[in-house]
């Protein structure tokens, strides 16, 4: 399902109320999300979303999350401009996680990697396994 197609079946609010409703989320009101490149199929990053976040990410087509150090909603690149667009929202089998499908702009990681996931376990170590591609300081202007 293509990203325009995602949106117009979501469309409306009381559709993305039925989606929520089948939804399971733990006792912090929190269901984990996982962010998967739509073209190259790389995992981006893990992330947690309440209700809010879910109903506004269906609604914009924007992806937002839930930050658990701030408490409150994180609506990703509004800080850094590095902004996920969602192409499809898939639930497991439990209903308990989320698969988001993105187009990703720039990239996933606050340390300026595409992906969160950039070290290996090699030996006893953690080896990092991607470069830097847009420094923090950029990003985020520190």
């Amino acid at each position: 399902m293509g990203f325009k197609a995602a949106l117009k079946t979501v469309s409306k609010m009381e559709d993305s109320e039925k989606i929520i409703e089948k939804l399971k989320f733990n006792d912090d009101g929190l269901i984990p999300a996982v962010a998967q490149d739509i073209t190259s199929g790389e995992v981006l990053m893990l992330a947690w979303m309440n209700k809010d976040a879910v109903k506004e990410t269906l609604k914009t087509g924007n992806v937002c999350y839930w930050s658990r150090s701030k408490g409150e909603l994180w609506r990703k690149g509004e800080k850094s401009g590095q902004t996920q667009s969602l192409a499809e929202l898939i639930v497991d089998c439990d209903n308990d996680t989320l698969l988001l499908k993105v187009k990703q702009n720039g990239v996933a990681c606050h340390t300026g990697r595409k992906s969160c996931f950039f070290s290996t376990a090699k030996n006893g170590e953690l080896v990092e396994n991607q470069k830097v591609i847009t420094p923090p300081e950029e990003l985020y202007g520190e």
